[in-house]
C-alpha cells in the first residue's frame, strides 16, 4: 500500500477526532459506542470457499444509521471500512495506485446496488438505508476534513476497467452484493474467495468513519472529476482506527 497514504490517514485521525470535538463539525453526532471499533478478524472458511469478515464495537453494530438530508448535496454515509493490502484488479478495478478498501454502508438519501432488493420490498431503488458493502479505491484528498476520498475518473475515460456490478457513477466503486449481518456488537461480511482472484493472503484493518456524497450544482455525475471543488464521495470524519495509525496488521486466518 502507497506509504504516503498511511502517513495521511494516520495524521487526519488525530485532527479529525480533534474536530469531533466540536459538535458542528460534519459526522460527529454521529460519534457513539456504535462506531468504537474493539476487535476485527477475518477467516477463510475453505468448505465454503467464503472470507468471512467481521468487526466488533463497544456498542451495537448497526444500530446508529444516517439521518436522511433530502437530497444527493451532502448526503450522509457511514461505513465500518476494511482497509487491505489487496490490489485494485483484485476486486475488478484497473491498476491504480490507492487503498483498496471493503465498506459496509448505510445511506438513506441513495440506492447504489440497483442489482439488489436488500429489504424484500420488491422495490430495488429504496435500500440505501439496509447495510451492504461497496469496494473502493480511497485517496489522499485535501479538499474534505477527513483527507481521504474515492477515486474518481471522468467518464470518457476509455481505460477504466470496473467490475460489471459497479454501480455507474464516475468513482472507482463497485456493489457487489456481499452478504452483510449485524448481530449485537459485531459487523460481519461474507466474500467468496474467487471473487477475490482468491486471495487469502492479504492483511486489512478495522475504520469507523463518516463519508458524504457531493452531487455537482448542475446535476451532471457524469461530468465530475478533480477539478470540483469537493469529491464525489469524500471522508468527512474517523470515529477509530484499530491499530491506530493504520498499519494493516491483521491477517486472515484459515478454517
Amino acid at each position: 500500500m502507497n506509504r504516503s497514504l498511511v502517513l495521511t490517514f494516520t495524521t487526519l485521525v488525530v485532527s479529525s477526532g480533534l474536530a469531533l470535538a466540536q459538535t458542528t463539525q460534519p459526522g460527529a453526532a454521529y460519534n457513539n459506542a456504535d462506531f468504537k471499533v474493539t476487535s476485527t478478524q477475518a477467516v477463510y472458511q475453505s468448505d465454503l470457499d467464503l472470507v468471512v469478515m467481521s468487526m466488533k464495537v463497544s456498542g451495537q453494530a448497526g444500530r446508529t444509521v444516517p439521518k436522511p438530508s433530502g437530497s444527493m448535496a451532502n448526503a450522509p454515509v457511514l461505513a465500518y471500512v476494511f482497509p487491505t493490502t489487496l490490489q485494485p484488479q483484485d476486486v475488478g478495478f484497473s491498476p491504480i495506485e490507492g487503498i483498496v478498501a471493503l465498506a459496509l454502508t448505510s445511506h438513506p438519501d441513495m440506492d447504489d446496488t440497483p442489482l439488489w432488493d436488500e429489504n424484500n420490498d420488491g422495490n430495488f431503488d429504496n435500500d440505501g438505508l439496509v447495510w451492504h458493502p461497496h469496494w473502493v479505491v480511497l485517496q489522499e484528498d485535501k479538499r474534505v476534513p477527513g483527507g481521504l476520498s474515492v477515486k474518481a475518473f471522468r467518464k470518457d475515460d476509455k481505460t477504466v476497467v470496473l467490475p460489471k456490478t459497479a454501480p455507474g457513477v464516475p468513482i472507482y466503486f463497485d456493489s457487489p452484493g456481499y452478504n452483510v449481518v449485524t448481530s449485537g456488537p459485531t459487523i460481519r461480511v461474507a466474500i467468496p474467495a474467487y471473487r477475490i482472484h482468491n486471495r487469502t493472503d492479504f492483511r486489512f484493518d478495522a475504520v469507523t468513519c463518516y463519508l458524504q456524497m457531493y452531487h455537482p450544482v448542475h446535476g451532471d455525475t457524469a461530468s465530475h472529476h478533480e477539478a470540483e471543488d469537493k469529491p464525489l464521495l469524500g471522508v468527512y470524519a474517523v470515529y477509530g482506527v484499530l491499530s491506530e495509525k493504520l498499519t494493516l496488521p491483521y491477517t486472515v486466518t484459515k478454517k
